[in-house]
């Protein structure tokens, strides 16, 4: 049975409601892990640093993307509450072809730059040509990237989350088949690992594409769009958090590097490689959740149905605290596995990687409620208190931690830090909940 935004939401129906977005993550995770094998193992050590180098930039210009998709369809739900169906179609519009014309602008913009973009994130003459190649064409597939990103956020608005999923699937598969067979079969090199992505992004961004613009029993449907300045600023500025996310993200993945490369030097370096690929698949869950949540509260939000936030609050909370234990316990009990599974192959850097696992794992046991946190004010349309989460969690709190607590804890201070750096976020969130108890009346 299909649900609905204005449906009174149960544990079993919040659930079944988010699982298909929490899956999507977690596919989207393991495919882009698939996507560093194939070029590691299959085309070579070079060719993989510059997919590295390189991939951060394209990432920080998609992160547009995730904020139009995640604020637009906050605002888009909060509409349909209002009962302003044909507006929210007009606003759904705007903010697909803004983001086409965007995409297509900043991709021209960085086409031009791309040399001195490569050497200025770390290109050497070793590296610059592969840069140059699998820059120009993930640059070439941005705007189908960003409206990908868009589409997931959207179709979680328009009430056909299991529907992003297949397209997710559907957008993963295509990625792994072509990997397979440019990189392995047919040895197209980097060019080959490229094109694949660039495929799969094509899939992921037409096949929404065509289902909203023909007839479809969903709330939202492509019309002709009539631009809004201020509809897209808030958009925007809803969204916020989600552009600051991503590109903290980058900043302080250097910024990591730099510190592991002066303490633990490769050894280091490669241990926190080890601890990203786990964190993003076991933050899946509360991206995905996030995601997928975000609309539901715009939407009563918008109905002024405060007893429906004071319930989806308190079972999000629930929710979230139980998976956190969860994913904690795992992460440590399965600490010693994943090391193995990644860096067996040398007795020291497995050691290494055991302990910053386990070490590493207590941030789960936080992150969790932030990253609601700014997804549910995200909902409530406070663009700047979910911005300031996220902008605390990723990057201020973050790069305090990491440059002040290795100089306490040596290598230890540096896996401790993201703990910290959630653990005071945590504060500012309970805050920020409590300030907005009478103004949005969920308690």
């Amino acid at each position: 049975m299909a649900i609905s935004l204005s449906d009174h939401f149960t544990y079993q129906k919040l659930l079944r409601f988010v699982a298909p977005s929490i899956f999507m993550m977690i596919i989207t995770s393991i495919y882009s892990i698939v996507d560093g094998f194939f070029v590691s193992n299959f085309v070579g050590k070079n060719s993989f640093a510059a997919l590295n180098l390189i991939f951060p930039v394209i990432m920080a210009l998609a992160a547009v993307g995730f904020m139009i998709g995640t604020g637009g369809s906050a605002l888009i739900a909060k509409t349909l509450g209002e009962g302003k169906q044909k507006e929210a179609n007009e606003i759904f519009s705007m903010l697909v072809v803004a983001l086409a014309v965007g995409g297509a602008a900043l991709s021209g913009v960085c086409l031009l730059f791309l040399r001195p973009i490569s050497y200025a994130v770390g290109a050497t003459d070793l590296t610059i040509d592969d840069c140059l190649l699998y820059g120009s064409v993930l640059l070439a597939s941005l705007p189908f990237f960003m409206l990908q990103n868009s589409f997931q956020s959207f179709l979680a608005t328009a009430e056909k989350p299991h529907f992003g999923l297949r397209v997710t699937v559907c957008a993963g598969l295509t990625n792994m088949a072509l990997d397979f067979l440019l990189v392995y079969v047919f040895p197209l090199g980097l060019l080959g690992a490229a094109l694949a992505t660039a495929f799969s992004q094509l899939v992921g961004a037409l096949i929404p594409l065509v289902y909203f613009l023909r007839p479809n029993d969903s709330p939202l449907r492509l019309t002709r769009p009539r631009f809004d300045l201020r509809a897209l600023a808030r958009a925007c500025g809803n969204g916020s958090s989600e552009m600051v996310s991503n590109l903290s993200t980058s900043l302080v993945g250097v910024l990591y590097n730099i510190r592991l490369m002066a303490i633990a030097q490769e050894n280091g370096v490669s241990a926190y490689g080890v601890l990203m690929y786990v964190s993003f698949i076991f933050m899946a869950f509360f991206f995905g959740y996030s995601i997928a949540v975000t609309p539901v509260v715009g939407y009563h939000y918008g109905a002024q149905n405060h007893s429906e936030l004071k319930s989806l609050l308190k079972k999000s909370l629930t929710v979230t605290l139980i998976t956190s234990l969860a994913m904690t316990a795992s992460s440590i009990l399965l600490a010693n596995p994943i090391a193995h599974l990644f860096v067996g192959y040398d007795a020291e850097l497995c050691d290494m990687t055991v302990n910053a696992l386990r070490i590493y794992a207590l941030s789960f046991l936080v992150c969790g409620f932030n990253i609601f946190g700014s997804a549910f004010f995200t909902g409530l349309n406070n663009g700047t208190a979910s911005a300031l989460i996220s902008f605390l969690r990723t990057l201020v709190i973050q790069v305090a931690a990491v440059l002040l607590l290795p100089k306490l804890l040596g290598i230890n201070g540096i896996w401790l830090a993201i703990t910290v750096a959630e653990a005071l976020t945590l504060i500012v969130t309970e805050t920020l909940f409590l300030l907005g108890r009478k103004k949005y009346h969920y308690a």
